[in-house]
């Protein structure tokens, strides 16, 4: 997420009541997570396992838990608690908009869209021209619709991201500022849920087609051109690369790409990354001329 100007350094530690290290007039331009940061931005890190990561990333400001030498052109924010001042900036800058309209007057809708009865569009959405918006769509805040896109009945696009820590008191969850991007041309079955990027984007690619009941987590982006079945859930953080084909009741752990031209069939775990231009069946996940020969052999030592 951008702020809407360049801060610095000492207004941004006021901000979340946080010690710097650094030039105070050193200018910070908005916060992202670590798989999304970019120069300028402000990254938080809470455990030893990633403090030399976020050190090392693109960020120039690091929110971090313990003193540590400030790498040569960043800047640091000392916190006893990098989780909840890294909230402090996601509400400080996007702080939650309560609705009063089914259709918000900020939105921007483009010529010849179809909006059917009580479908709810946010504060600050666009919706480009010739899509068709069935009944009951739900459309949070801050999503961007492109040309030609139809969304079916009950779709919700824009809930917040499952990102929680887990406290003695109970789990803390971290605050979803981002948002959905919907490209040109897609098709978005029934009762979808596509959730909005903690901090960037969630992205569908132009010419995607998705059928009913599917799940997308926050910051997933899906490539262009790619087909994909009812009850498929598709975890935070993944890459779908162009043209990929994922068939019914698919699953996937977070963070995995599938390359271009992959095909994903039924029923499939993909517990980890795979190459483009193969087919794959089962979990963890095979290619699916070796899984079927393994199920195969299997079937005879039954007998």
């Amino acid at each position: 997420m951008k702020f809407p100007k360049t801060y610095t350094l000492k207004e941004i530690a006021k901000i979340t009541n946080t010690r710097f290290v650094g030039d105070e007039n050193f200018p910070v331009k908005g916060i992202n997570e670590i798989h999304v940061v970019k120069e300028g931005d402000v990254v938080f890190v809470d455990h030893p396992k990633y403090y030399d990561k976020a050190l090392q990333s693109k960020a120039t400001v690091v929110l971090i838990n313990k003193n540590v030498d400030c790498p040569k052109g960043k800047a640091l924010l000392i916190s006893d608690d990098p989780f909840r001042d890294f909230n402090k900036l996601s509400n400080y800058f996007k702080a939650f908009q309560p609705a009063n309209k089914n259709i918000s007057e900020s939105a921007i809708i483009g010529k010849n869209t179809i909006i059917q009865p009580n479908v709810f569009v946010g504060n600050n959405v666009i919706i480009g021209d010739d899509c068709i918006i069935h009944p009951n769509v739900t459309i949070y805040d801050n999503c961007v619709i492109g040309n030609k896109v139809t969304i079916h009945a009950g779709t919700i696009l824009g809930a917040d991201a499952f990102y929680y820590k887990n406290r003695p008191a109970g789990f803390d969850k971290l605050i979803s500022c981002g948002s959905v991007v919907i490209e040109d041309n897609v098709d978005i079955g029934a009762a979808c849920t596509i959730d909005k990027g903690v901090t960037g984007n969630t992205i569908i690619g132009a010419g995607s087609k998705l059928d009913n009941q599917i799940q997308i987590g926050h910051d997933t982006v899906i490539g262009k051109k790619c087909l994909i079945a009812s009850q498929t859930g598709i975890a935070g953080c993944c890459i779908i690369e162009d043209e990929v084909t994922i068939w019914g009741q698919v699953g996937t752990n977070s963070g995995i790409t599938i390359g271009k031209k992959a095909i994903i069939l039924g029923q499939t775990g993909v517990t980890k990354s795979v190459v483009g231009g193969k087919s794959y069946f089962g979990t963890p996940i095979t290619e699916s001329r070796q899984k079927l020969k393994e199920l195969a052999v299997l079937r005879k030592l039954s007998k």
